[in-house]
């Protein structure tokens, strides 16, 4: 980025000609110098002019290469999904998952979003501050002027012989003033002021896919909770059974004392896992009523299961350089960037010469009547050169733009690195998830497996009830862990989805 001085297009403002000048004699010689001296300096702006940072020059997220596909498992949510690298990603990439419900609660929550209305009342508040800007800085100020007044003048006061007089004094007049940029500091004013509302854009679209992630994510999380519940409360109905066997196994004396107690703490440690299950379900349904503009209770809220979503078969890989420019969080940093340094030239316009000029136009009369007569016509020209001579604050001001330039500088290349770091984060999980589903998927085969050869040999006389109970207990702990890994795949998917879209991991709640 330089660091200089720089012209840039701005409108030329003619400067007012006596009249008379151009005709007869000419305008003295010194006029020409002077006017392509000012043109020259009406066409420059102050500090340096922006130009966008590189994009990153690395080609992959990670140290070593991506698989052509994740590992598959034979279950439900376990199928392989490939990478397609610089695919771009879908604009509504939630409708991927496969889950209406889910859309649809997603556009509910865009009509009535407050956080999002917030945001978006806010991009029209810059709006307007960058429109209200421009017309005070772009334009002359034409103000017109209508007044009345009643004097005493009493001549003594100037040593005056005679009596006291008073009269009524009327005016009418319009005035223009208008300040020469002539160091272009009202045009790098804005600028950052339009860099600004570019940050708020960008913030606004920040909101939308971080709300979309949030409530797919809270989705997610709901569905494993609902299935992970209902197979806690079936291993339960399995242990109570045992118990109430190995009960009458302690009356009739086959089974000791202590075995019934360790199946009870057992029981109670099973019994006592619902209730926050149950809690984290309540609160997200709480999440999903509250994100999409609901109180919690006002209205029903989807119970989402795992069943009705489906495994996106192919993941799009941002290259990094396109990473950059499509990012909200990235450009809105680039854009606060924009606006230090905009500002940072407005810092140093202020070193430079101000011009300002104005003129009125009107009459004054003692009559009302007379007010708008040939003889009462007044006019005015002003034109006023300012220039700072003494003050330590200035060099100081532009000395502190310069350090705001550089800390966005470095907080843009911490929002870049950390988008890399999310990325990187989300391909790997999808590797290393699928295998977990993987080797979850083969436990809860090999734990139905042996339930089922129990069943048999029970069936035969070869085992008893209670073997069946503990194969039954094993099935379902392989099955609360099977639904745990099976949500994290999807949970996976939404989180590279929001890192190559640009919005924060949301995260499903519990995952």
């Amino acid at each position: 980025m330089r660091r200089n001085t720089a012209c840039i297009a701005t409108p030329r403002h003619e400067l007012a000609v006596p009249p008379g000048a151009g005709r007869g004699a000419g305008a003295p010689p010194r006029t020409v110098p002077v006017l392509a001296a000012l043109g020259l300096l009406a066409g420059c702006a102050a500090g340096p002019d922006f130009q966008r940072p590189p994009a990153p020059t690395v080609s992959a997220y990670t140290a070593t290469p991506l698989l052509a596909q994740t590992a598959s498992a034979a279950t439900d949510l376990g199928a392989a999904q490939s990478f397609g690298v610089g695919a771009p990603v879908p604009v509504q990439w939630w409708r991927s998952l496969g889950s209406r419900r889910l859309d649809d609660w997603i556009e509910q929550a865009f009509a009535a979003s407050p956080t999002l209305a917030a945001a978006e009342a806010t991009l029209r508040q810059a709006d307007e501050t960058y429109a209200a800007q421009a017309g005070s800085t772009l334009y002359p100020q034409v103000s017109g002027n209508l007044g009345a007044q009643r004097q005493r003048l009493n001549p003594s006061v100037q040593g005056q012989a005679g009596d006291a007089r008073e009269f009524n004094l009327y005016s009418a007049s319009v005035g223009v003033r208008y300040r020469l940029d002539l160091s272009g500091g009202n045009r790098r004013a804005l600028e950052a002021l339009a860099a600004r509302t570019d940050h708020r854009r960008q913030q606004l679209e920040g909101v939308r896919l971080t709300l979309a992630g949030s409530i797919a994510a809270t989705a997610i999380g709901r569905a494993r909770l609902a299935g992970q519940i209902a197979a806690t409360e079936a291993l339960l109905g399995v242990q109570q059974e045992q118990l109430g066997l190995t009960r009458e196994r302690v009356r009739l004396g086959q089974a000791a004392p202590d075995e019934l107690l360790a199946l009870q703490a057992q029981i109670e440690q099973t019994r006592a896992g619902v209730p926050l299950l149950r809690k984290q379900l309540d609160q997200s349904e709480h999440g999903l009523a509250v994100l999409a503009g609901q109180a919690p209770g006002a209205t029903p809220v989807p119970d989402f299961t795992l069943a009705e979503f489906s495994l996106p078969a192919v993941m799009p890989v941002v290259l990094p350089s396109e990473l950059a420019r499509r990012r909200p969080d990235i450009q809105a940093a680039e854009a606060l960037l924009h606006a230090a340094n905009a500002e940072h030239g407005v810092a140093v316009a202020k070193l430079y010469p101000q011009i300002e000029l104005s003129a009125s136009l009107g009459s004054q009369a003692l009559t009302a009547g007379a007010l708008f007569g040939g003889a009462s016509a007044a006019w005015a020209l002003l034109g006023q050169l300012t220039q700072p001579l003494f003050n330590p604050g200035l060099p100081a001001e532009r000395r502190a733009s310069l350090a705001a330039l550089d800390a966005a500088g470095a907080n843009y290349q911490g929002v870049v690195l950390g988008a890399l770091r999310e990325v990187a984060d989300a391909l790997r999980a999808l590797d290393h998830d699928a295998q977990a589903l993987a080797a979850q998927a083969a436990a809860d085969g090999a734990a139905r497996e042996a339930l089922r050869s129990v069943e048999r040999q029970y069936a035969l006389g070869a085992a008893g009830y209670v073997q069946v109970l503990l194969a039954r207990q094993q099935a379902q702990q392989s099955q609360v862990g099977l639904i745990a890994a099976q949500a994290q795949r999807l949970a996976d998917s939404i989180t590279l989805y929001q890192a190559s879209a640009g919005t924060p991991n949301a995260g499903a709640p519990g995952a």
